[in-house]
């Protein structure tokens, strides 16, 4: 038999995050959090879930009756919308301008789709154009898929014009709003976007594990039009929406799916009704407000933008390393003498650029001012 470990109650330190995500827990989120378990079937649980799809709808601006919280990270809501929606052999045009692109790509792949590249630079939004070339040379593509913000990069992309091309050319379009949900302008409905996901720990600021995401009436009526059995039994969203709205010819009941993630989603509740408490163009203009502010002290410190600034997202800076700067070093020094966390670069920015993160709660003054002190003290 094994002896048991000797270990202690872990404590962390708090850190000022400032990286990619996951960002600044609300204090009222970590409380929420902490709050009794009850059951996953039990009838005030229940009415929280019905409280938590309205205000997942609020924050996607959407109607959508499959609006939910997928029980897992951000990369579970990408895989939801994938398996759920293509089929072997169907046709996907995937634009990659960053890592995230990249693993749309490889879902589609894996789901035996075919995968048809738009490829941009890194730090560039997609090319309307190209995407519109692209859906002209491959008329009997299905879907169209990208990245809203891209998190490696710090570029945003114009998805009311992409989903309106996809539109135009009879695709369903595949989103992801990891980074930008509450952080950025994003109307779900106005804009056409079929189906979408993002996380908790971005701009909502709540603890990392969940996946809000939504399906238009289109990719619904795609979903359950499919040929073939959706590949994953746990992201298979005709079984789950039975747990999230209930059979209706059973009076609403809720069937049991999966033991559902209870605390979590009190913390989800909780940061959503603070979006909501805020408002939403509230919220997008204060990310901007103080991205201008972390903007003007980065400059004055020499550092220059991965992306231009009509592209760029207010809640995730990029920016280059200095020539002769040792990356490691300099993050290391933000974490020990500081308490800061900032990101390194990934993919084709490793080495070469810093992801500074302004993100929900993050995006406060306090914080930027942290950030540019603790940087200069550094640098210099």
């Amino acid at each position: 038999m094994l002896a048991a470990p000797k270990v202690n109650a872990f404590n962390p330190p708090r850190r000022t995050l400032m990286g990619p995500g996951p960002s600044d827990v609300y204090p009222e989120v970590l409380a929420a959090q902490a709050r009794p378990t009850i059951g996953h079937l039990d009838p005030l649980f229940v009415g929280m879930m019905d409280e938590l799809k309205s205000l997942i709808q609020y924050a996607f601006q959407t109607e959508n009756a499959m609006t939910l919280a997928v029980s897992a990270p951000g990369s579970a809501g990408m895989e939801t919308c994938f398996v759920n929606l293509v089929e072997p052999g169907e046709k996907v045009i995937v634009c990659r301008n960053g890592v995230f692109g990249e693993r749309m790509r490889q879902n589609v792949e894996r789901v035996g789709a075919i995968a048809v590249v738009v490829d941009n630079e890194w730090g560039e939004p997609v090319s309307v154009s190209d995407v519109e070339a692209a859906l002209n040379a491959n008329p009997d593509a299905k879907f169209l898929a990208f990245v809203h913000a891209e998190t490696s990069t710090g570029a945003l992309s114009d998805a009311k014009r992409l989903c309106a091309l996809a539109k135009q050319h009879d695709c369903l379009s595949i989103v992801d709003a990891v980074t930008s949900l509450g952080g950025v302008e994003l109307r779900v409905d106005e804009w056409g976007i079929d189906a979408i996901y993002s996380g908790s720990q971005k701009c909502l600021s709540c603890v990392p594990g969940l996946s809000p995401v939504s399906f238009s009436p289109a990719a619904v009526e795609k979903l359950k039009a499919r040929k073939t059995q959706v590949q994953s039994w746990f992201l298979d969203q005709s079984l789950v929406m039975g747990y999230w709205s209930g059979d209706q010819s059973a009076g609403g009941k809720r069937s049991y799916h999966h033991t559902a993630p209870v605390n979590a989603l009190y913390a989800l509740h909780e940061s959503l009704r603070l979006l909501a408490q805020e408002g939403l163009e509230n919220a997008w203009m204060r990310h901007q407000s103080m991205h201008q502010v972390l903007r003007d002290g980065l400059e004055s410190l020499g550092l220059k933008f991965v992306v231009e600034e009509q592209s760029r997202l207010p809640q995730l800076n990029a920016v280059y390393i200095p020539e002769g700067i040792d990356d490691a070093l300099v993050r290391k020094q933000l974490l020990e003498n500081y308490n800061l966390e900032i990101g390194a670069g990934l993919g084709a920015l490793a080495g070469k650029a810093w992801r500074i993160g302004l993100m929900g709660f993050g995006a406060r003054r306090e914080n930027v001012a942290l950030c540019l002190r603790a940087l200069q003290e550094v640098l210099s």
